[in-house]
C-alpha cells in the first residue's frame, strides 16, 4: 500500500508539472515573471493563447495535487513506526501544503485566464496582479508547509532515525530544488517532488 501511494504521488507531480506548463508555456512564448510590468509585452505574448489551457491546468491540477496528498500522507504514517513526533511534524506540513496549493494552483491559473477574458488590457494586468497579492497567504502557507515537510524528514533520514541509508536523506524536495533551482526548470518544484516519491517508492 506505501508503495502505490508513493506511486500515486510520483503520477500527481508529473501531471501538475503538465498543468505548470500548459500556463507557462504559449503559442508566442514562455512567460516570465519580468513581463508582469510591460502590459504591452505580456499581451503580445498571451494573444494566441486559448482559455481552454489555464482552465485544463486548473481542473487537471487538483485532482493531480490529490494525487500527491497520498504520498506525503503515506510518508508521514510510515515514519511513524520510528519517530511519533516526526511523524506528527510532518504531517502537520503536509496538511497545511496540501490545503493550500490547492488554492495556489487554482489562482495562477485563474488569473492568466481572467486577464485573457479580459482582453489582455492594461486594466486587466493591474486586476489580476491585484488579486493575486490580496490572495499570496496561500502561497506562503502552502511552500512554509512543504519546508517543515522536508526538513522534518531530512532530519530523520540523516540522523539515522529510520530504516533508510542516511544517505537518501539527499532524495528530498529540499536538497533536490537547490540542485535543480539554479537552471530555472519550469515546474522544478513538482519534477523535484516526483523524483522523490519514485524514489523512495524503489528504496521503501
Amino acid at each position: 500500500m506505501l508503495k502505490l501511494c508513493l506511486l500515486t504521488a510520483f503520477i500527481g507531480h508529473l501531471m501538475c508539472w503538465y498543468c505548470d506548463c500548459l500556463i507557462t508555456y504559449t503559442p508566442d512564448g514562455r512567460f516570465s515573471a519580468k513581463m508582469l510590468n510591460d502590459n504591452e509585452q505580456l499581451s503580445e505574448l498571451f494573444k494566441d493563447m486559448s482559455l481552454k489551457r489555464p482552465m485544463r491546468s486548473i481542473m487537471l491540477g487538483v485532482f493531480a495535487l490529490i494525487m500527491s496528498f497520498c504520498g506525503f500522507l503515506a510518508l508521514s504514517e510510515w515514519m511513524r513506526q520510528f519517530s511519533n513526533v516526526y511523524a506528527v511534524i510532518m504531517l502537520i506540513g503536509a496538511v497545511l501544503f496540501t490545503t493550500c496549493v490547492i488554492p495556489h494552483h487554482v489562482i495562477c491559473g485563474l488569473v492568466e485566464w481572467l486577464y485573457i477574458k479580459l482582453g489582455r488590457t492594461d486594466d486587466a494586468r493591474k486586476a489580476v496582479l491585484d488579486f493575486f497579492r490580496k490572495t499570496s497567504a496561500t502561497m506562503i502557507v502552502c511552500y512554509t508547509g512543504l519546508l517543515i515537510f522536508s526538513v522534518t524528514f531530512f532530519i530523520a533520514v540523516l540522523t539515522g532515525t529510520t530504516a533508510l541509508p542516511k544517505w537518501a536523506c539527499i532524495l528530498n524536495t529540499l536538497p533536490l530544488f537547490l540542485i535543480i533551482s539554479p537552471f530555472k526548470v519550469t515546474g522544478s518544484g513538482n519534477i523535484v517532488n516526483a523524483a522523490m516519491f519514485l524514489a523512495l517508492a524503489v528504496l521503501i
